[in-house]
């Protein structure tokens, strides 16, 4: 058995001051996908901009999920 698969392959319900941390890296990328929208072209290049974005806090709360 793999530790870290295990750790990673469950559900993590979240522990006291989680959710506060989840809110605050969501509204600060939200900040930022709202300036991308504003001073970028739509492309191609700022689709992949805002997909990368929600991928960084996707990874962003599974790294507190997790540890």
């Amino acid at each position: 058995m793999n530790p870290q698969i295990e750790n990673n392959f469950k559900y993590h319900s979240p522990k006291e001051g989680q959710p506060e941390k989840y809110t605050a890296i969501r509204e600060k990328a939200k900040e930022l996908a709202y300036l991308i929208e504003q001073e970028c072209p739509n492309s191609r290049e700022k689709s992949v901009a805002i997909t990368n974005l929600e991928t960084a806090v996707m990874w962003a709360n599974a790294s507190i999920a997790r540890n």
